[in-house]
């Protein structure tokens, strides 16, 4: 099976450009390749409901971000703080970078 590329990585500033929280902004903090979505903080939140456990003392109903499709996410340009697409750029060294599309910025 062939690992699937990205064009956002974790700690990424992302912008929403879909869905029910369209327009929101914030860092990804984790990627799952294997079913194509990111999980974004503070975006996209989803309640639980658990029982007490070892792990939940309490129980009850916990709300934690849920995953998004990596379609509905726009990578933010760190220079030009727009929310941009991507190229991918070989410098002199043989090193492949993210580049931005707008500004033509080196995406780290």
């Amino acid at each position: 099976m062939e690992r699937k590329k990205f064009q956002v990585k974790k700690d990424d500033l992302v912008k929403v450009i879909a869905g029910k929280d369209k327009g929101k902004i914030g860092k990804v903090l984790k990627v799952i390749p294997k079913k194509n979505r990111v999980i974004v903080e503070k975006v996209n939140f989803i309640k639980r409901h658990v029982r007490p456990s070892a792990q939940h003392r309490q129980g009850g109903i916990i709300e934690r971000e849920g995953p998004l499709h990596v379609s509905n996410v726009m990578l933010i340009c760190p220079k030009c703080n727009r929310p941009s697409r991507t190229g991918k750029k070989f410098l002199e060294d043989g090193k492949k970078v993210r580049v931005c599309k707008k500004c033509g910025e080196i995406i780290s």
